[in-house]
């Protein structure tokens, strides 16, 4: 079958890369096209149609700025779906963009397939109404989903967490410390691992207020991860601390505790077990505070509070997030008190809700069954 793809950040490429891979091995004659990034194109073998680093755009201002650009990527999104004439469009999270495409796609008489589901349960709930008529299958990779579906009358399918299996083996393949510190030029001391996002908007507002909190524990390394896509000068302009790229997972592997910009991050910070705050600042943080709770339908923002249940992690978002604020949490999790250990344990709970399921293979196995029947 021929499949188009379309993810719109970092997180997005890494799932389809491996829905990619898993596709190839049980569709011999899997045809592939894209919107995505570098990874999709390794497992692929083919270039994006448009690169994720153009489309990812955050927040009200950013997206009016960004109009023309935005305009332009739906229609060569569009042609290049005419022009290959997919069997599947497969889209992955991204739903302001993926949701329009679903309704071109269906009114092309196109089968749509929609592999990690749009936040929908946490805001713009209404959306469900669309994705009913334009989904034709979604599968889903966390439990509470499913539940939340049905009681839209819509049957979904949880197929597993991608986040478990891939963490899981990129934490065994990261390079030892030694390694790591030298490859770095980096000193043998504790390091905080710091995640300030994968799009411009959410680094140049999160990663000064990182680098603020770690000048007040200077017994230990602050260290960026880069994200793909990202010019180092952008780093260089926010912070002096050191950013390492496409070493995210060896970071987390050594870091004593992290600070993330709440998003996918804080998930597979979880699944990686270190110990976390999770921070999220934005323009205009004082409106958008008043704003929260008439536009958030859920308790929780961050994924790992979100699947357990209660709060694991601490959220600090918008206005509450603020150097002090972010240092007095992080201070706790440092040494080996309760706090850490609390952490660790809910972990380990949320784990045992997330289950084995290989999620890319059970994904895949799930769109062939749907294409035969």
């Amino acid at each position: 079958m021929k499949y188009f793809l379309i993810a719109g950040e970092a997180s997005g490429d890494l799932h389809a890369s491996e829905l990619i891979r898993e596709l190839k091995k049980q569709d011999p004659k899997a045809e592939f096209a894209f919107l995505g990034g570098d990874l999709m194109a390794k497992a692929s073998g083919q270039q994006p149609v448009i690169h994720y680093r153009d489309m990812a755009f955050m927040g009200f201002t950013d997206v009016i700025r960004h109009a023309g650009k935005i305009s332009r990527n739906f229609k060569a999104a569009r042609q290049a779906l005419d022009d290959f004439k997919p069997d599947r469009l497969i889209l992955i999270d991204y739903p302001s963009f993926n949701l329009k495409m679903a309704e071109y796609a269906k009114k092309k008489g196109i089968k749509v397939v929609y592999y990690i589901s749009p936040k929908v349960w946490a805001w713009k709930e209404w959306r469900v109404k669309t994705i009913k008529k334009v989904v034709d299958q979604m599968l889903c990779i966390f439990p509470f989903e499913v539940k939340f579906y049905a009681k839209h009358g819509y049957k979904v399918e949880y197929v597993g967490n991608a986040s478990v299996e891939e963490v899981d083996r990129k934490i065994a393949e990261a390079a030892d410390l030694e390694h790591f510190l030298a490859k770095n030029n980096l000193q043998n001391r504790p390091i905080v691992a710091l995640l300030p996002g994968s799009r411009l908007s959410e680094i140049r507002v999160n990663l000064p207020i990182m680098e603020d909190v770690m000048r007040r524990f200077p017994q230990y390394r602050g260290v960026v991860a880069g994200a793909p896509g990202i010019d180092p000068e952008v780093y260089s302009h926010y912070t002096t601390l050191p950013v390492v790229y496409d070493q995210t997972y060896d970071l987390l592997r050594h870091a004593r505790a992290a600070l993330v910009t709440s998003g996918t991050a804080t998930l597979e910070t979880a699944l990686a077990g270190v110990p976390q705050v999770a921070m999220f600042r934005h323009n205009g943080s004082k409106l958008m505070h008043k704003l929260k709770d008439w536009v958030l339908s859920v308790e929780f923002v961050t994924l790992p509070n979100l699947i357990v249940g209660r709060e694991i992690i601490p959220e600090l978002l918008l206005e509450q997030c603020t150097a002090d604020a972010v240092a007095e949490h992080l201070g706790r999790l440092l040494p080996e008190r309760p706090p850490r250990q609390q952490m660790l344990s809910g972990y380990a709970q949320m784990r045992q809700s997330l289950g084995t399921l290989p999620a890319a293979r059970a994904a895949t196995r799930a769109i062939l069954r749907d294409a035969q029947s």
